[in-house]
């Protein structure tokens, strides 16, 4: 991880790389990593994983924050199938991601970023909704959950 820079504001997480359209969801945050070929129903957009911690939960239209992208060449294709089905979410926040799921999601048209300055645990709550600025490798807590 990155140190994080004096000037980041309480409810800014910078990324060190960013691709993909600037967009806004609401956060769903994983102690775990994530593999969509394993943890991931690809027909439902729900983790489906027995006792992923995200168990149940819908990666549909949301902004994912996972620490490790696990997985292969799987994703890539996996990607493109789930926004093709239209259960993708809006942007994968990866603290460590490997380049077939930084391709994969490039290809498939969903933004993603990698390495984080910060936690985003100690900042980002599932159910807070979030903008993720590639240009700006910036995520900002737009509205807090209640």
């Amino acid at each position: 991880m990155s140190a994080m820079p004096l000037s980041e504001p309480d409810g800014v997480l910078t990324v060190d790389r960013a691709f993909g359209a600037t967009v806004e969801g609401e956060a769903v945050v994983s102690e775990e990593g994530f593999s969509p070929r394993y943890d991931l129903d690809r027909w439902s957009g729900i983790i489906t994983k027995p006792g992923h911690k995200l168990e149940g939960i819908s990666i549909r239209d949301k902004i994912c924050f996972f620490p490790t992208a696990k997985g292969g060449i799987a994703a890539g294709w996996a990607f493109h199938d789930i926004k093709g089905k239209g259960i993708a979410p809006k942007a994968f926040i990866f603290g460590i991601a490997n380049p077939v799921m930084i391709q994969g999601a490039i290809f498939a048209g969903i933004t993603i970023t990698e390495g984080w300055s910060r936690d985003p645990r100690t900042t980002i709550r599932t159910g807070d909704w979030e903008r993720v600025e590639p240009d700006r490798r910036t995520i900002t807590v737009v509205r807090p959950a209640h």
